[in-house]
């Protein structure tokens, strides 16, 4: 390794060290592509910028990347000026057997030290990797040292996702002039399942499939250019449902079922929660005199008002919260529903269940004829 140049005129480390990291690995390689561009001095072509690519298969070629970054830290731009060093993609330092190796640690401690210690004037460096051990001193020395920019997926098994999921929908939207509101948008982000690359992908193809001259989103739009998730279609059950929208419902359940889902998940997934939703949603209307919301998160802000009481027989997600986001959708639609029609409702899951386990009744007989029950108008 050539020796360290003269450290004179460095940049302050919050500017010359940069680390854009996260498991929501398409985030990670837009902003990174981005902080590139601005690092990079301007005119420098190809001598501006060194690249080394943080892709490895072993232990061995992930401690040779670091070496490798070490020296391209160590070595002066040529004609003097500024360089930016840029260690892309780095696949090696999560929990991994090789982020975990001893060998691995110890370059990225020298690493560190380096960074500690100042970079050359004239030089910045750039971490992109889509993985990276939050537990680990080089995480926390990364965000001491510099910038530290972190893109992780939205995790769809704690309450509140859809909320962060639509915030992110939301922005995108505007960035192309589109407007997503409403059912448009909860639909968008149960079929998009708040994955950035997908958001995107989805946004630029509504964004030229309705052109200049219409910027507002519908569902029927939605519905058309979107794929069809799994969790769409149930997303769009459990609001057939609450709507009563007798017609719509069957014709998901049809659509599951040709999907190849069994009758026992569309039931326990889809239907079941839907109607017990509805059940907690329309008790605590009336029991505590709640107006119906505008919107789904509105209802966050009146649960929380409520005494804990109150709250504690609502179901709870894995992180011990209460999915308010879908007891929101019920409280929207649940003016369509008697309390005794939801108990009744309720009751006639629990014999549909019965039935899908213990009878030879035909499983899409025991569906469609739930549905009736629970969706059709009073009175037919």
């Amino acid at each position: 390794m050539p020796a360290a140049p003269k450290r004179t005129k460095a940049a302050p480390a919050s500017q010359a060290i940069w680390a854009v990291v996260g498991s929501d690995e398409a985030e990670v390689k837009r902003v990174a592509l981005e902080r590139a561009a601005e690092l990079a001095p301007a005119d420098a072509g190809d001598m501006g910028c060194e690249v080394i690519d943080g892709a490895a298969d072993n232990v061995d070629q992930a401690e040779t990347r670091i070496h490798q970054t070490l020296e391209a830290i160590n070595t002066l731009p040529f004609f003097g000026g500024e360089k930016l060093v840029w260690l892309k993609n780095a696949n090696f330092l999560g929990d991994t057997v090789t982020g975990r190796s001893a060998g691995v640690q110890d370059a990225l401690a020298r690493l560190v030290e380096t960074l500690e210690t100042g970079l050359p004037g004239g030089i910045r460096f750039l971490l992109s990797a889509p993985e990276i051990d939050k537990r680990r001193s080089f995480y926390k020395a990364l965000g001491k040292l510099g910038r530290l920019e972190l893109f992780d997926k939205l995790d769809t098994s704690r309450s509140g996702w859809e909320e962060e999921a639509g915030s992110l929908v939301r922005s995108r939207a505007e960035t192309l002039g589109l407007r997503l509101r409403g059912e448009a948008l909860e639909l968008f982000v149960l079929q998009t399942g708040g994955d950035s690359r997908q958001i995107d992908n989805e946004l630029g193809k509504l964004d030229l499939y309705l052109g200049q001259a219409r910027r507002e989103v519908s569902v029927a739009d939605v519905r058309l250019m979107v794929p069809a998730s799994r969790a769409g279609v149930i997303f769009e059950l459990g609001n057939a449902l609450a709507a009563r929208d007798l017609n719509s419902a069957l014709a998901l359940v049809e659509q599951l079922l040709f999907q190849g889902e069994s009758a026992i998940a569309i039931l326990l997934v889809a239907i079941i929660p839907t109607v017990r939703n509805l059940l907690l949603a329309k008790d605590l209307m009336q029991r505590y005199r709640l107006s119906r919301p505008a919107a789904p998160f509105h209802f966050t802000g009146a649960l929380n008002r409520l005494p804990a009481e109150a709250i504690d027989h609502l179901p709870r997600k894995k992180d011990g919260g209460i999915n308010s986001y879908a007891l929101g959708i019920a409280a929207m639609h649940v003016h369509r529903y008697t309390l005794d029609e939801l108990r009744t409702a309720l009751e006639a899951c629990l014999e549909a269940n019965v039935a899908l386990v213990t009878s030879s009744v035909e499983p899409r007989t025991v569906l469609t004829g739930l549905i009736v029950k629970t969706a059709a108008p009073c009175g037919s």
